[in-house]
């Protein structure tokens, strides 16, 4: 989960992180009141779940209310980058000697967290990797020994900086860490974080990504996907609120199968014919009439599927009760799209029955029915 800048910044704080004074405007009204009473130029900030907004056009200056209203009222309701602008960031221009870049995220192939920092920073953090490699610096953490102080001030150390502004990157740094740790995060990240003329530093930008297998833990968090307050689609939350796996991909052949490996299989076979894979559902082992009815409704719901595959090798998932799903969706709503399915495996031929006396045809090779699937969709699209 995507936290909004203004979301992170609050919890930054809460961390002892020093960040710029701000608040957040919903109205270019608000925003000239804010700009006011803060007495100093701001800079107005799109709060939207997408990286770039800055290039995207989405942060502007201003040294006046006035100019601070205009600046609001230019991104409220604009859409960056493909998202509706809702809401402002108002927050004063910081004074800046440098740009840096501090950072925990997940390493997958070391299975730990890693500290990134880079004394250049303001810009990608892949970019700077790529131009100046020798510029970063990384630290892997143990996830028995954690990350201390003295491990922070080796790290600030190699930035350059020494004395009491080494102590105080050190110490932020730590608290960014103990930040990460406790929500869970994939990344929390300062950038930049500002060193100011009089040596002391701002967090600018920050960045809150929390793990969404943790969100049980953070339940102030879980409550807000409820609210709408997400970068997921409307197919992702109701995948979620359905305890489905299901991740939205650019093609337009659904994919509905039992077991990440199966259905990672499936976009394989799709693709190896041709086909362009719409979404990634997994309905899991075991799957009930119920949760395929709903994994059904989730796919056919996407404007952008024009046909669905559903691709079943029964295990501790039974093919009549998969069957039984399908017939309910049609039931309910009927199938404005073309649907193959491949049964196989427990109660195959219960479940094969069921659907063939419903008028469905049921293949048993997989490489049959993704080559199915792609010629239905490339004869319905001209192809």
């Amino acid at each position: 989960m995507k936290l909004h800048e203004y979301e992170a910044k609050k919890i930054f704080a809460k961390y002892g992180i020093p960040i710029p004074k701000g608040e957040v405007a919903t109205t270019s009204t608000q925003a000239r009141e804010i700009t006011a009473k803060l007495n100093v130029p701001v800079i107005v900030k799109a709060q939207i779940l997408v990286a770039g907004r800055g290039k995207a056009g989405g942060i502007l200056f201003a040294d006046t209310p006035e100019e601070a209203e205009l600046a609001a009222r230019k991104l409220l309701d604009a859409e960056i980058k493909g998202v509706r602008v809702s809401s402002v960031l108002v927050e004063e221009k910081v004074s800046v000697q440098k740009e840096l870049y501090l950072g925990i995220t997940v390493d997958r192939a070391q299975r730990c967290y890693v500290a990134v920092a880079s004394s250049r920073g303001g810009m990608e953090i892949e970019e700077i990797a790529a131009k100046t490699p020798e510029e970063i610096v990384k630290l892997f953490i143990d996830p028995a020994y954690g990350f201390h102080l003295y491990l922070a001030r080796q790290v600030a150390r190699k930035m350059g900086y020494v004395g009491k502004q080494m102590l105080n990157l050190a110490s932020i740094f730590f608290k960014l860490y103990r930040l990460a740790i406790d929500f869970d995060a994939e990344l929390a990240e300062m950038n930049p974080l500002m060193e100011k003329p009089n040596q002391e530093f701002v967090a600018a930008d920050t960045r809150l990504i929390v793990d969404d297998n943790a969100l049980y833990r953070h339940v102030e968090l879980k409550n807000r996907l409820a609210e709408g307050e997400t970068e997921l689609t409307p197919q992702e939350l109701k995948a979620q609120e359905s305890g489905l796996a299901y991740v939205k991909l650019e093609g337009n052949i659904g994919i509905i199968g039992n077991g990440a490996g199966l259905v990672m299989a499936t976009l394989d076979t799709i693709q190896l014919y041709g086909g362009n894979p719409a979404n990634f559902l997994d309905v899991g082992g075991g799957a009930s009439a119920e949760r395929m009815a709903a994994a059904l409704n989730i796919v056919l719901s996407d404007s952008e599927v024009k046909a669905v595959l559903i691709n079943v090798l029964g295990g501790i998932t039974r093919c009549d009760d998969i069957a039984k799903g399908v017939l309910e969706v049609r039931k309910r709503v009927g199938f404005a799209k073309p649907i193959v399915i491949r049964l196989v495996g427990t109660n195959e031929e219960e479940g094969r029955r069921i659907l063939t006396e419903a008028g469905i045809h049921v293949l048993s090779s997989m490489e049959q029915s993704a080559e199915k699937v792609v010629e239905i969709v490339n004869v319905e699209g001209g192809g």
